[in-house]
């Protein structure tokens, strides 16, 4: 799958040379993918439709001033600012996500629900940032799926497309990254209840 990688890392650099046709093929090549994670998580197609078009405003001004560093990691770095944006619509609007409940999430389901208060709503943040910190110490590999995973709401033939590794080395990955969580989780004693 790396000629996929290599013809995204291509029309980027197309695009910061001046060919402004190489932008719109990169967005309808990734149009269904991106604007199906903002849907899934806003259930609103005019909201969607907003975020998705601020999703590619940012993309074009980190483009246009040449900060764009992903290694030909085109779709990972735009599911990333589109899943901030998602999270910047809920932080503004003060309700959190419904978060999809599978096995390697459950660690990540501590955010009190619906809570209004001013309290419960730093809680969550710094159990947020508390995650953020511990996700930082497992080893490169195991977070970057876990990114992927979590926060890009990659499926694991994806993920394994975008690595360049199996379907059963990403899932082996995933699961070393939990069981690493969580070991981390017990030396710091961190208290994952609200």
């Amino acid at each position: 799958m790396a000629n996929v990688q290599n013809s995204d890392a291509l029309l980027v650099k197309n695009y910061i040379a001046g060919d402004e046709n190489a932008l719109t093929i990169l967005i309808e090549k990734h149009q269904t993918r991106i604007y199906g994670f903002i849907y899934s998580k806003i259930s609103d197609r005019d909201l969607s439709d907003d975020i998705f078009q601020d999703t590619f405003i940012k993309v074009i001004k980190t483009l246009k001033s040449n900060s764009y560093n992903e290694e030909g990691k085109f779709l990972p770095w735009v599911m990333r600012i589109a899943h901030n944006l998602v999270i910047d619509h809920f932080r503004k609007s003060r309700k959190m996500p419904m978060l999809r409940e599978t096995e390697e999430f459950s660690i990540f389901s501590v955010l009190p629900d619906n809570s209004e208060t001013i309290e419960n709503e730093i809680i969550s943040l710094q159990i947020e940032n508390d995650i953020k910190k511990i996700i930082k110490e497992l080893p490169e590999d195991q977070k970057e799926v876990l990114m992927m995973r979590i926060y890009q709401d990659l499926s694991f033939k994806e993920i394994s497309e975008l690595t360049g590794v199996s379907i059963n080395t990403a899932l082996g990955r995933m699961r070393y990254a939990v069981i690493n969580l969580r070991k981390i989780i017990n030396k710091h004693q961190i208290i994952m209840t609200n």
